[in-house]
């Protein structure tokens, strides 16, 4: 197992709320070499800093008061804060009707699905997704874009007043993740947007984005993790993320395990609300793989579509498309009473212009480099399966930095088949797992002899891409950067993406 020799630049990286430092000045300092070689294309809706100084220095000092904030590992479960803080607002996410998603993996990637269908289809469209990959103001976007900087500030500014008022009253000061969420509530509302497009956090019930009511919710597949706050079993998580379904609204169900699906069935029987199940109401009729991502006959709500190529990779995509546009179909009243499909070639327009950053995302050729934010076991899976569906790698290196709250070991057992090699390392957050204890993981799972570490981020995507280059008769390798979304927002900054 070869071992760097090169010391940790981490260690006096922190940030307190949000796990990472706001300008990743280790991270940018050590990416010039990276930076010259990649040659990536910027049309990937992930903002890189203001190149205005001043704009930049306002979005780092609203970053620094955030960053004093609970984090959104440290939770307090409850809706009792952030509802003071719409109370005093006037009730923001009252003023636009909202599809609500929660789930376990595909949330972020259907939430954009769902916004291209929408905004295709003419809608004003607000979206609140996290976290973010590499910019904060990413999280949440107007029209299909990130909020532009100014914007973010002014917005943070316009309600601090607002959010002190809350703290003074609470017992517990509102957390950096429920600041963003009244943030975003408020963002659409002055916009306004026709729509909003809202991803949970962590679960459902006491989800602080949970103060809407969803006209159409959405439950992506439900799998184990963060399982020390929402339960041990598929059927637990279930139950705490069936607290998005509301009173007379039509849910979307993904495929689930049966228990999971029990658990929503019953709760949309409770309060009366209209169930779409994947495989039964709708679903993916034919799909095949194509240059560039995939082709996809989908069943709608409404009838069927053919010919929608999407440009993402892997079965899970399909899958997480299905979805969105039964969500679409529902939120627009198409379902069995209403026998009728959305106009097809504007469901082909939305699809066609779906990108999803940090999933399957090719951000380097020669050798191909991929990087993909999965960071447990199921999401690991999914990724592997698409990986060795749409890209025929001879030799697959795996870069691996992962979260130590999560299931590593699982983890690492979903990608082993397809690694010839991985270089663990970490990134740049406190709840990195120790390089020393992944490597220790990693020899168990692959053994010695396919193990090197690399502490340092930058020194493991060179050795990675050494790797790939290193013996001709393997010149169709290829490098896959995941474990976590932070992993993979600061491989896109030392790869020039950002």
């Amino acid at each position: 197992m070869p071992v760097s020799e090169h010391p940790d630049p981490f260690d006096e990286i922190v940030d307190a709320e949000t796990d990472r430092d706001p300008d990743l000045a280790v991270i940018e300092a050590g990416s010039r070499t990276l930076r010259a070689t990649a040659g990536a294309p910027q049309s990937d809706q992930v903002p890189a800093r203001p190149a205005d100084p001043e704009v930049d220095k306002a979005l780092r000092e609203v970053e620094s008061e955030l960053a004093t904030r609970w984090g959104e590992t440290k939770l307090e479960p409850s809706v009792s804060r952030i509802a003071a803080l719409m109370d005093v607002l006037g009730e923001p996410q009252r003023s636009y009707p909202s599809l609500h998603i929660t789930g376990t993996n595909g949330k972020t990637s259907t939430a954009r699905m769902i916004e291209a269908l929408l905004a295709a289809f003419e809608l004003r469209t607000g979206r609140y997704t996290s976290p973010h990959v590499q910019s904060i103001t990413e999280r949440i976007s107007l029209d299909g874009a990130p909020i532009a900087p100014e914007r973010f500030v002014e917005t943070y500014r316009d309600i601090r007043p607002y959010v002190e008022m809350v703290d003074s009253s609470q017992d517990y000061r509102l957390s950096f993740f429920e600041v963003l969420t009244g943030m975003a509530y408020a963002a659409f509302a002055d916009a306004p947007v026709d729509v909003a497009v809202v991803e949970v956090g962590m679960g459902g019930t006491w989800d602080a984005t949970n103060v809407i009511d969803g006209s159409v919710a959405v439950v992506t597949p439900i799998s184990l993790d963060h399982t020390d706050r929402l339960g041990s079993s598929p059927a637990e998580i279930a139950g705490e993320k069936a607290g998005v379904i509301k009173p007379g609204a039509t849910v979307v169900l993904a495929q689930q395990p049966v228990d999971a699906a029990q658990v929503m069935l019953k709760k949309a029987v409770e309060v009366d609300a209209t169930v779409a199940r994947e495989g039964m109401e709708f679903g993916i009729v034919s799909r095949e793989v194509a240059v560039g991502g995939q082709l996809l006959t989908l069943r709608g709500l409404g009838g069927e579509y053919d010919q929608l190529f999407l440009p993402l990779y892997g079965a899970h995509q399909a899958h997480n498309a299905a979805v969105a546009l039964a969500a679409v179909e529902a939120f627009f009243g198409v379902g069995a009473e209403h026998a009728r499909t959305l106009d097809a070639d504007t469901v082909r327009r939305a699809f066609a212009s779906v990108v999803s950053p940090g999933r399957l995302e090719v951000v380097r050729r020669s050798p191909t480099v991929v990087l993909d934010a999965a960071h447990n076991p199921a999401g690991a899976q999914a990724t592997a399966e698409g990986i060795t569906e749409s890209f025929g790698f001879s030799r697959l290196i795996g870069v691996v930095g992962t979260s130590g709250d999560k299931d590593v070991r699982g983890l690492l057992e979903a990608f082993e088949p397809i690694f010839a090699e991985i270089v663990v390392t970490r990134n740049s957050t406190d709840r990195a797992m120790d390089v020393d204890e992944l490597a220790a993981l990693a020899v168990e799972v692959f053994g010695d002899d396919r193990v090197v570490v690399e502490p340092r981020l930058d020194d493991a995507l060179e050795a990675a891409i050494t790797l790939a280059e290193e013996e001709s008769e393997f010149s169709g390798a290829g490098v896959l950067v995941t474990g976590s979304v932070i992993t993979v927002g600061e491989a896109r900054l030392l790869l020039g993406r950002g």
